[in-house]
């Protein structure tokens, strides 16, 4: 497996992603809820807080850390729970109550 790498342009793509996944007012992917984008990025006590997040992770996916279709507004909480596990499925809306 490829080791993750920290170059200048990642750095610019991360900015960007997160420039963009604020001015949509993106919602966690992980959760659903809203994130708080005032916070900064080293606010270790707030796990509301934006963070970038790859669907797959990149110790599984080293190929797809630069790609933008693997990248996720997440909180910076939900994304540590989730660790490198499996992508959460989401079923969406019940249509009924199910006994």
């Amino acid at each position: 497996m490829g080791a993750r790498t920290n170059t200048r342009r990642q750095h610019k793509q991360r900015i960007e992603f997160r420039a963009e996944c604020e001015a949509n007012d993106e919602l966690c992917w992980i959760c659903g809820l809203p994130i708080d984008y005032d916070a900064a990025h080293d606010d270790y006590a707030n796990d509301d807080r934006f963070q970038e997040d790859h669907y797959w992770p990149v110790s599984t996916h080293p190929h797809l850390q630069d790609d933008p279709d693997n990248k996720r507004a997440s909180h910076a909480g939900c994304n540590r729970e989730r660790g490198n596990g499996a992508p959460v499925v989401d079923l969406g809306i019940p249509s009924r109550q199910w006994a």
